[in-house]
């Protein structure tokens, strides 16, 4: 379980009422009947969440089938149950198990990017389907793989967007070590196979002033908000133990600046996330900011909520 004597009596308190971020104005606070997927279905984590036409489509990353599931919701809190859509194709030699997807769905259909994993290494892979259920992978070979040093041997867990006034796509993925990677990168593509991977990269690492995410930085959803792209990204204070936090950017690649209240979601002493919560995904409807998890409690790994009412992430406004 994860110790809290590092935190402020106040931070304390504030997780422990459900209310997860101590900066001004609204918190982000956690459903009450979290987690909302995993349970009878085993570990359920790193999902990816688009909102259409009044309802919440997630695809999941679903351990026990070593595959990404997707799962629907017209609450973001009751989900169907995970139907798989994209399974390991082992004949490759790379994805004996896939997880960590993200989904962009333009005017031609849906676009996957995907983590593959095998024989102790971690790429990333392509897939393309008509609906978000029915995928057919755009090649055999992984479009992105671990090169530089940085990225040992691992590169995973993609968040891509499509830049429509540049003609680009752009990814933001973590490499490092297989267990958890270490920093965050970018990368950008014209067809989403062929991958330029930014010369400074890693563009988010870790900050050691802030001892909750002094060890590592990864796995960070990007959304352009306002003028600003905003990156929810895990910190692990150690390997073992992560939160989740918040940090803006102007061109989404240089001078990031974190949220003074980080971290904005923090593990229930005791819960269901006790040890970590990781992988965050925010979509704003209805009035209000929706943050999926995952968080873990030993070793099972489930899906929780968390909500933030108005429009706003509580940054202070820039001068």
């Amino acid at each position: 379980m994860l110790a809290f004597g590092w935190m402020s009596v106040e931070s304390c308190l504030t997780s422990a009422l459900g209310a997860t971020n101590t900066g001004k104005g609204a918190a982000w606070v956690k459903y009450k009947g979290d987690p909302v997927l995993g349970g009878q279905y085993g570990t359920c984590f790193d999902i990816c969440v688009l909102h259409e036409s009044g309802k919440f489509k997630m695809w999941v990353s679903w351990r026990p089938k070593q595959s990404v599931a997707i799962t629907e919701s017209l609450d973001g809190i009751h989900w169907s149950p995970p139907s798989i859509v994209l399974g390991p194709e082992l004949e490759t030699g790379w994805e004996d198990d896939i997880n960590r997807p993200v989904v962009v769905h333009r005017e031609d259909g849906y676009h996957m990017w995907y983590t593959g994993q095998a024989k102790g290494r971690s790429s990333i892979g392509y897939a393309t389907s008509p609906d978000g259920v029915t995928w057919e992978r755009k090649s055999a070979r992984p479009v992105l793989v671990a090169q530089a040093p940085w990225e040992g041997v691992a590169v995973m867990c993609p968040h891509v967007i499509w830049d429509s006034h540049r003609h680009l796509w752009r990814m933001w993925y973590s490499a490092g070590e297989q267990y958890e990677p270490n920093a965050i990168g970018y990368a950008t593509s014209r067809d989403g196979l062929q991958w330029e991977k930014y010369a400074a990269n890693p563009v988010l690492v870790p900050d050691a002033r802030f001892d909750w995410e002094k060890n590592r930085v990864t796995a960070a959803q990007i959304l352009f908000w306002k003028g600003w792209y905003y990156a929810f990204y895990i910190g692990f204070r150690d390997v073992d133990h992560a939160q989740i936090g918040i940090a803006r950017s102007k061109d989404g690649i240089t001078g990031w600046v974190r949220h003074a209240g980080n971290p904005i979601v923090r593990p229930t002493p005791g819960g269901w996330d006790a040890d970590a919560c990781y992988k965050p995904f925010a979509v704003f409807a209805d009035g209000e900011w929706k943050l999926w998890y995952n968080g873990r409690n030993q070793h099972l790994e489930q899906i929780g909520l968390v909500t933030r009412s108005g429009e706003s992430l509580g940054f202070v406004a820039a001068r």
